[in-house]
């Protein structure tokens, strides 16, 4: 399935800061899409992310022929081995992190979001820690798998804020839970089956923070392939402010007519 799947990614800087600290994994071939938005002074945010990124890539492939590995230590029996997979390397790259900021004081307090997406056959398992989202567009309609981990839509929950007060809220960038907070983290999982004409994203917050769903659906149906898709939310992003890193992956499973042969002959070529 993850080779049918046409892929679009971009990350950018944005207009207000001067490095980009989110960092981002595309691996059609595991099947395996991650987003993470790092956090810290000194420049400890990207080598948060980096981290991250890295550490979940290397064991998603050190175990893609042991579905059952780390099977002794935490399996949850109410979802898929690849889902297990995840939740157990997003564990694994915590603990890097959180023991490669206690070893080095000027690392002290870096963190990061995370996204990730792992497609097995039809199935699409996610995870997540923080504030970056993933999205399904089905329908012609828009729905977030996620939920923040941040204050402002814990006050949300709990009806102390309005979708539109959380929105200009200045406690918005504050997260609630992040890889390397702490030496355990609390992984929000889930699963689901794709169908033909599903379009999937996912973004850190340098794009929810400036579009709104209505914009980003209206971008997503827009019949551009998923590369120029993906880079046309970047330039919206830009656009509506670019006050934060802003990285997008989308997966797109449309049924095209006309050039869906060439469409992914040059994806195969970009790779």
């Amino acid at each position: 399935m993850a080779h049918s799947i046409l892929h679009g990614v971009q990350s950018d800087v944005g207009r207000s800061r001067s490095t980009n600290e989110d960092r981002h994994c595309v691996d059609p071939d595991l099947g395996l899409f991650v987003v993470c938005d790092g956090m810290g002074g000194s420049n400890a945010g990207e080598i948060a992310s980096a981290l991250a990124v890295e550490t979940i890539h290397r064991y998603f492939a050190q175990t893609m022929h042991e579905p059952e590995y780390g099977a002794e230590d935490g399996l949850d029996r109410g979802v898929s081995p690849t889902t297990n997979r995840l939740v157990r390397a997003i564990t694994h790259a915590n603990e890097v992190i959180y023991q490669s900021a206690r070893a080095r004081p000027q690392w002290s307090r870096m963190g990061t979001t995370v996204v990730a997406a792992a497609l097995t056959g039809r199935m699409l398992s996610y995870a997540h820690v923080g504030d970056s989202r993933l999205y399904l567009v089905r329908h012609q309609e828009i729905q977030p798998l996620t939920t923040d981990h941040s204050w402002v839509a814990e006050q949300v929950r709990l009806g102390l804020l309005t979708e539109e007060e959380a929105e200009r809220s200045p406690q918005r960038n504050i997260v609630t839970r992040a890889l390397g907070a702490g030496a355990t983290v609390n992984v929000a999982v889930g699963e689901l089956p794709l169908f033909p004409n599903d379009l999937v994203l996912l973004c850190s917050d340098g794009l929810t923070k400036g579009l709104r769903p209505a914009t980003i659906l209206e971008t997503l149906l827009d019949g551009q392939d998923a590369q120029t898709t993906a880079g046309r939310l970047i330039a919206l992003a830009n656009e509506s402010g670019g006050e934060d890193n802003t990285t997008v992956i989308v997966l797109d499973l449309r049924e095209r007519q006309t050039g869906g042969f060439w469409q992914r002959v040059r994806q195969h070529l970009a790779m």
